[in-house]
């Protein structure tokens, strides 16, 4: 049987590098490999990786609302804030909107091809079924 080992989103090749420095300063993740397209990324105590490839495309998916990165957070509209803090900080518009009152996003539209960044609540992940 295969095993879920990373998931791939595309980054626009002009803020590539913003956009991972972010990841890696403000939730910690960890450099695993690189190329000159891609980078792969994990946050320690997860088993997912994080694939980044570089995008010269100009197109964005217009339902890329549905597509998220997930975390999870007690306080995910604050910590969506504080992202969206930095990328401006670091010459990156970036914007936090929200799905429900558990459950939020932030889009980073010039950076983002297909995919937005999602935080929600702890409990939104208790599925009652033991894996």
């Amino acid at each position: 049987m295969m095993k879920l080992n990373h998931v791939a989103n595309r980054l626009d090749a002009r803020y590539f590098e913003t956009v991972v420095e972010m990841l890696k300063t403000k939730l910690g993740f960890v450099e695993l490999r690189r190329t000159e397209r891609a980078i792969w990324l994990r946050q320690p105590g997860t088993n997912v990786d994080l694939q980044f490839s570089r995008s010269d495309c100009s197109h964005r998916d217009a339902d890329k609302l549905r597509s998220q990165v997930s975390f999870l957070s007690d306080a995910p509209r604050e910590d969506l804030e504080e992202l969206s803090a930095w990328a401006h900080a670091h010459g990156m518009k970036a914007e936090v909107g929200s799905y429900s009152d558990r459950e939020f996003f932030l889009d980073a539209p010039e950076a983002f091809v297909d995919f937005v960044i999602e935080a929600m609540r702890p409990e939104l992940a208790d599925y009652g079924i033991d894996v």
